[in-house]
Formats: C-alpha cells, structure tokens, sequence
C-alpha cells in the first residue's frame, strides 16, 4: 500500500490520465506542466528499475537501468521515425549520438569531478573500464563513423547488407559485454561493499511484482509524451533558428537525467566503481541496441536513415573517446580528469548551436 501512494507510481498515473484526455495538446502553459510529468516519469522508470536491481543484486543493477533507459531512448527514436517517415531519417543518429556525448563528457565527467572535488582521490577497477571502452569504441566506429566512408550507398547511409552485418555485430559484441560482466569478470565490476547477502534485503514478491507493472507503465507513457511533445519542442528550437540537432540532445539529456543523477549519488558516496558501471553501460546499451532496432525499422519500412557523422562530429567524438581512455587507465581519477571532460561537453554543445 505504501509503494501504491508514493509518488513514483501516482506521477505516471497522472501523465496516463493527461494523455488519454488531450491535457498535453493544449497551450504553453499545459505543455510545460506536460514536460514535468515527462521527467518525473522518466525518473520513476528508473526508481521502479533500481527496485528491481536491489533484488537482483550487482551488477545486474546497472544493467537492469541501462536496458531500462535504453528501452525509453529506443521507443521514442522509432516512434518518431515511423511517424515522421524519411523527415526524420537523422534522429537515431543525432540521439545516440548526444546519448553518447552525454555520457562520456557530461555523467563520466561530472562523476569525476564531483568525486575528485570531495575525495581528491578515487579508485575503480581499471579492468571494467577498458572492457567497457573497448567495446565502446569498436561499436561506435562501425555505427557512426564507418557510414560516412563506405561507397555502397552514397551519402553517410548502409546498405541493407551492412546494416544487417553491423547490426550482428552490435548484438555480438554487447553480449560478450554482458558476459564479462556478469560471470567471466564479474569480480572487475563490483566495488568492496558489494555483498551478495545485502541484495536481496526487504524486497519481497509484491513489491518486485508491483514495481514491474509500473516500470511498464512509466515506459509507455514516457514514449508517449515524448513523441508528443517532440513537435513543441522542434518548434521552440526552429522559432529561435537554432539547428535541429538540439532536439537530439534535448531528448537525450532528458533520457539520460536520472541516470545520470544516479551516477553522480554513487561518486558522492565514494562509489565510482558503480558509476562508472552506470555510464559505460549505458553507452554501450544506448549504441549495441539502438542501431540494430533501427536497422528493422529502416529495412522494414524502407527508410533511409542517416548514421555517419560529419568530420567535425567524428572529431568530437575521437576526442571524447580518447580522452575518457586516458582518464581511466590508471585506475585513478582526480578533478583534472573531469574539468577536461565537462569542457569537452560544452564545446559540443557550442560547436552544435555555432557551428
């Protein structure tokens, strides 16, 4: 009863009930309180998932998060290609590839700077790091820089083959991915306070059952309100003629923003491992699984879909990686680290609206 009244399950009610009777078609104002029930929602997906990961213990917590987020990142991607048809042949790049920069720069980098700032000094395995980065960057090459220089198609597109073969590719190399992290070397990924005796305290069958449902229903109502207000926010952004690329980043950070909330609560409590967790899972999850439902959609539906990224982004993007790599390969962080990463983020950001 007392999960029942928390907010977690009355927020997503609420955005259901907004939905169903047209509340989010009406002015600005109903708009923005929309946007609310957008975020709290989103946060609610990752509360009832986070309960869930409680039950299942580390590091299968982070998983569970990742694959819950990626879920919403997925869900709105091919909702608003299906809909906007060959309009929106740029939004699966454009998201993952803001998902990506978010991630690297804005969560990895805002982690080690808050970590740093108040413990100077952290540790993590730098094992789990260079299996996470690794992974990262062989899928990153092949999605989104490989597109611009292959001569199958022309202009920054796969052929069906491709997309196919990439598509495998992703699949094969996340679950490897998983593989390691959950049984080969799951020992790389937990930190020294995760304990299988403490993973399953207090959870019991209704309350993993009842935050299952509402996992679900955060998730549908998530993608619903977003692919609703994805036209406000076009809008906005065209009225101010700034580029169409920010809607990627938009609905990136707002996909992004508890878990990234949660990453930064794990550094504050001296738990970069579990951050880093969070971060390099998410990447790899919001690329190795985005780019292969977009594959079906594109060939089902047969659209076009844009994947490489220009020579400017691809730029960014190496720097990015590069930059992450050398940040985590000591196993150490300090405040540097995450100072070079942030302003790696706002020139992103600043390079997206002058470019």
């Amino acid at each position: 009863m007392r999960l029942l009244l928390q907010w977690t399950t009355i927020i997503p009610l609420l955005a259901w009930a907004a939905f169903f009777s047209g509340f989010v078609n009406h002015n600005a104002i109903f708009q923005f309180l929309t946007s609310v029930l957008l975020i709290f929602s989103v946060m609610s997906a990752v509360h009832h998932s986070e309960i869930i990961a409680h039950r299942v213990g580390e590091p299968y917590g982070t998983i569970i998060l990742a694959v819950a987020v990626t879920t919403i990142e997925v869900s709105i991607i091919i909702s608003l290609m299906v809909s906007g048809g060959n309009e929106a042949n740029s939004v699966a790049r454009d998201t993952v590839f803001s998902a990506t920069m978010l991630i690297l720069n804005g969560i990895v980098g805002l982690c080690l700077f808050i970590g740093g700032l108040k413990f100077y000094e952290q540790r993590f395995s730098k094992h789990s790091a260079s299996i996470g980065l690794v992974s990262i960057v062989a899928i990153v090459i092949l999605t989104m820089v490989f597109p611009s220089f292959t001569t199958s198609i022309k202009g920054p597109y796969y052929s069906n083959p491709q997309l196919i073969f990439v598509s495998i590719s992703c699949l094969i190399i996340y679950a490897v991915f998983l593989l390691a992290q959950t049984r080969r070397h799951r020992e790389y990924f937990l930190t020294k306070d995760d304990s299988e005796t403490d993973n399953h305290v207090k959870i019991t069958n209704t309350v993993l059952v009842l935050s299952l449902i509402f996992l679900l229903v955060s998730l549908g109502i998530v993608v619903l309100l977003a692919k609703t207000l994805s036209s406000a926010i076009e809008g906005i952004i065209i009225s101010y003629n700034l580029p169409k690329t920010l809607v990627g980043i938009i609905i990136a950070a707002v996909i992004l923003l508890p878990e990234g909330i949660a990453a930064i609560i794990a550094a504050r409590n001296n738990k970069l491992q579990t951050s880093l967790n969070l971060a390099l899972g998410s990447a790899l999850a919001s690329i190795g699984l985005t780019i292969p439902c977009v594959a079906i959609v594109s060939i089902v539906f047969d659209l076009k879909v844009i994947l490489g990224l220009d020579i400017k982004s691809i730029i960014l993007l190496g720097l990015s990686v590069f930059t992450v790599m050398l940040s985590l390969a000591s196993g150490r962080t300090n405040i540097v680290y995450g100072v070079v990463l942030l302003v790696n983020l706002f020139a992103f950001i600043f390079l997206v609206i002058f470019p």
